[in-house]
């Protein structure tokens, strides 16, 4: 790491949809998923306005797995990562990037907000590493 260099982010949200799952060549586990983090200020006439923010969020290695058989849409959790920005040309050749959230850690905060079921117990979840990652 560079001095004086950090790249670190830590959310906490909901989940906008069940992570979606699949599996590297070389069979690693890579889960994505959009985060939702709100924001609430009073204007200048008194009113609340709120503002959401979308954060896209992969996870790899058994912290996928473990995110794609306990987390679903809804659900709020805790997320460590770095951010990381990745660029592809489109099938017409246009250059196109994505920032996103590399996940290192996860703690389930709490139950399914969409359903009434009990909470899903907490549970922190941290990655070994991403040594075989194709990128």
């Amino acid at each position: 790491m560079q001095k004086g260099s950090v790249n670190k982010v830590v959310l906490v949200g909901h989940l906008g949809a069940d992570p979606e799952s699949r599996y590297t060549t070389a069979g690693s586990a890579v889960a994505t998923f959009n985060l939702a983090t709100n924001e609430s200020w009073r204007n200048s006439d008194g009113e609340v306005e709120d503002k959401t923010e979308w954060h896209r969020c992969v996870l790899f290695g058994k912290m996928a797995e473990t995110a794609n058989d306990y987390l679903k849409k809804g659900q709020l959790i805790y997320l460590e990562g770095r951010l990381r920005t990745r660029s592809w040309e489109d099938k017409n050749g246009v250059k196109r990037y994505t920032t996103e959230i590399v996940g290192e850690r996860f703690t389930m905060l709490g139950g399914r907000r969409s359903s009434g079921e009990d909470a899903v117990p907490v549970s922190e979840v941290k990655d070994a590493g991403d040594e075989d990652l194709p990128f």
